[in-house]
């Protein structure tokens, strides 16, 4: 059976696989001739840097070995230089030894030499001294004591005169010194303290919004403003000035209210009696919060702080008190400022100066409600409110009840004096008035069935509120006279006073 024919492709495919199989063989072994030379140069280089780190090994042995050598030595001669040293200690402490006894027996024989010549030398000086004293008693006829006491005396007679002169001198000084300093220190703080003439006025003037609000004022047949003064106890003055209206009466609080009260129906616009009473009602419940006001304001251009609630509406209540023409709240303010001025020209305490002088009449707002002087009424109050002690004697102490006991408590009452002897600031006749209104208002109301009184028109009027349920109509002239004879006996006033007696009565009812 004949062989089967190769294919002629077959054979060529078969010769080309074979050509690139030996191509990549050829191809290999050249790589791994390459791969093996560099191996081995790589082997070669390695062999040569161990052979270069080895030598350089070598040659640090060999200088470690070269120190460790060096070092022994200079331990050696370490040793050799501590043991001479410690022979030189030795040597050193035993001649100490020695020189301390030495010096120990010299000290010793000194001391002997030097304790029998002082003996020797009292001895003589004990002699001296009693043949001196014996020859001085002979030709003085005195005994020592004797002589020693009258030396003394001279002695303290002399210290006595000596010490008189210098305090006297001193003294001299000091009040000269203290008179300049004291004039200098006054003078700045009142220069510092430039504060207008706070006097008390007896009128408010208010504008008018238009003409057409006078009419609204004066009411049908004068209604409406007859109801309004003798509800307020303020007189209404319409024509005296144009384009406004004058509230007159010498108690501010009355003033004050009335004002709020007008300002309040002129803004409404409308006026009538019963709007006239509850805008009166709405102003006299506003009261505390304008003492509030007042008092912080105040507080605050005086410069105190951390003020307790109650103290602030209660220095707000004296913005309507007037000492002699002077506003009260305005005078505190002005103390506080001059004594601070003068605690620091004089390195005192500040701010206990300030916050004394700010409340040192603080009890005039209470004199009325608590018993005892306002000044000792003033340290009580601020005492319970928290105030420290220093600012309680210094209220307490303005008008000397006790003592000052701080420097800053004698600056209070100097503040208070200097802002109350100012030119202008206070006037007598003005408390004299206000005392006259007060008289004669109080008797007025103690007669029976009066409900209340209101003096007005500078004292020259008084109108007197019955109680309808007690007096009658038919009683009423009986009644005006009776009180203007009381007055005429009891009082002193210029002029005339006119009475005129009023009784109203109201009946109303809701239709349900």
């Amino acid at each position: 059976m004949e062989p089967e024919p190769i294919a002629i492709g077959t054979v060529v495919g078969l010769l080309g696989a074979c050509l690139v199989a030996l191509v990549l063989v050829l191809t290999a072994r050249r790589e791994a001739d390459q791969h093996r030379r560099r191996a081995t140069e790589d082997v070669a280089q390695i062999r040569d840097d161990a052979r270069a780190m080895l030598a350089d090994a070598e040659r640090r042995e060999r200088r470690v070995a070269d120190r460790e050598r060096a070092l022994a030595d200079q331990r050696s001669e370490l040793a050799d230089l501590e043991r001479r040293t410690r022979a030189e200690a030795d040597a050193l402490a035993e001649a100490r030894r020695v020189g301390a006894r030495e010096l120990d027996k010299a000290e010793r024989a000194a001391a002997r030499t030097l304790a029998d010549a002082e003996r020797a030398a009292n001895e003589r000086l004990a002699d001296a001294r009693e043949q001196a004293r014996a020859e001085l008693e002979s030709a003085s006829g005195l005994t020592h004591d004797e002589a020693l006491a009258e030396l003394t005396r001279r002695i303290a007679d002399q210290a006595v005169d000596a010490a008189g002169a210098q305090v006297r001198r001193a003294e001299a000084q000091a009040r000269r010194t203290a008179d300049a300093r004291a004039r200098r220190i006054v003078a700045t703080a009142v220069q510092r303290v430039a504060v207008p003439t706070s006097a008390q006025p007896v009128v408010t003037i208010l504008p008018l919004p238009s003409d057409e609000m006078k009419g609204r004022i004066i009411g049908k047949e004068g209604r409406n403003i007859r109801h309004f003064e003798a509800l307020t106890g303020v007189n209404v003055l319409i024509d005296e000035t144009p384009d406004s209206v004058v509230l007159s009466c010498f108690d501010p609080e009355r003033r004050e209210v009335a004002q709020v009260t007008l300002e309040a129906l002129m803004l409404d616009g409308r006026i009538h009696p019963q709007r006239i009473e509850a805008a009166y009602a709405e102003a006299l419940a506003g009261a505390d919060d304008r003492h509030d006001a007042a008092g912080h304001e105040a507080a605050e251009r005086a410069g105190i702080d951390r003020l307790h609630a109650e103290l602030v509406r209660t220095m707000g209540r004296l913005r309507l008190r007037s000492s002699y023409g002077q506003n009260v709240l305005e005078h505190l303010v002005e103390s506080a400022q001059i004594a601070a001025s003068m605690a620091a020209e004089l390195g005192a305490d500040v701010d206990v100066a300030r916050r004394g002088a700010f409340l040192h009449d603080v009890g005039k707002a209470l004199t009325a409600e608590v018993p005892g002087t306002h000044a000792l009424v003033g340290a009580d109050l601020a005492r319970r409110l928290g105030e420290s002690e220093s600012v309680v004697n210094a209220i307490a102490a303005h008008h000397d009840e006790v003592p000052p006991a701080t420097v800053e408590a004698v600056l209070v009452q100097a503040a208070d004096a200097i802002s109350a002897s100012r030119p202008g600031a206070r006037r007598q006749e003005i408390d004299q008035y206000v005392e006259r209104m007060g008289a004669l208002e109080a008797l007025v109301v103690a007669h029976q069935g009066v409900r209340r009184a209101l003096a007005m028109a500078a004292g020259r009027e008084v109108r007197v509120v019955v109680e309808p349920d007690e007096v009658d109509d038919r009683a009423l002239p009986q009644l005006a006279a009776t009180i203007a004879k009381h007055i005429e006996a009891d009082l002193t006033y210029p002029g005339e006073i006119r009475v005129t007696v009023v009784r109203e009565l109201r009946a109303s009812a809701t239709a349900g």
